[in-house]
């Protein structure tokens, strides 16, 4: 990228069953021909940004949402870490990108985990891209934590829900944060998913505004109506990510221009 060109990264929050709403962002990006230079991803986010990274096609990425469901994103697991393993969200991810490493993407990818050993957090740039997917999408307490590279690694809200960092670090010149967490609707759980997709959802809140420091256009579909463990919304969460991108399109439109 010429040094003159302006360069955009663009950073997607985790948020659970909510990250079809990112689906519907970056559709409305593609239709209004903004290039992407450098993409970032949490949890929901990071499966999202994946696709998008390689190119898959959104339109596709939407068919496959509408049949997913928490029990065909989970395997059985006998482990004493988790109730189910995050393998069915790597199947996926291999289904519709094929076996590819991260740094094989069209677009610079990074992805954040949390080293649930440690606390640390952990920027996925390089390796097996299904198995970091899994690694940033690991809600802990359901899934099994994800084994790579001697670390034990759980979903990346617990650390930097808003993925900016890597994009400051890629040298992007412009950056678009996506954050499906602040208006996500919070509601006496019925199930544990519930409670624990709950409890870091307030947890993340918190730090929200140091995660946003360094951005220039934060957008924030309307969740207010959708929670993070309803995965049969994803029609509507689609037109939610479009609208709110499209209500900020002018702004992105100045960054693109700078």
């Amino acid at each position: 990228m010429p040094a003159d060109k302006p360069t955009i990264g663009i950073a997607l929050s985790g948020g659970a069953a909510l990250g079809m709403a990112h689906v519907g962002v970056l559709k409305a990006i593609v239709d209004n021909d903004i290039r992407i230079n450098y993409i970032s991803g949490t949890s929901a986010g990071a499966f999202a940004a994946a696709l998008f990274a390689f190119e898959v096609d959104l339109n596709e990425v939407r068919k496959h949402a509408q049949e997913l469901r928490w029990f065909n994103l989970s395997g059985f697991s006998l482990s004493k870490y988790g109730i189910v393993t995050p393998e069915g969200i790597g199947k996926l991810i291999e289904k519709l990108v094929g076996k590819k490493n991260v740094e094989d993407a069209a677009i610079p990818l990074a992805m954040i985990a949390t080293d649930v050993a440690t606390g640390e957090k952990v920027v996925l740039r390089e390796g097996n891209l299904a198995q970091a997917v899994m690694a940033s999408c690991c809600i802990p307490g359901i899934f099994t934590p994800v084994e790579l590279k001697g670390r034990m690694l759980v979903d990346g809200g617990l650390v930097e829900n808003i993925p900016v960092s890597p994009l400051v670090e890629f040298g992007a010149g412009s950056i678009i944060a996506v954050d499906l967490s602040s208006r996500m609707k919070l509601e006496r759980p019925s199930e544990i998913i519930g409670v624990i997709v709950n409890s870091i959802t307030i947890g993340i809140r918190s730090a929200r505004k140091i995660g946003l420091k360094d951005v220039d256009v934060v957008i924030e579909p309307k969740l207010d109506a959708y929670k993070g463990t309803d995965l049969k919304k994803e029609a509507d969460l689609f037109t939610e990510g479009y609208r709110a991108a499209s209500d900020k399109m002018d702004e992105i439109k100045t960054l693109s221009r700078r």
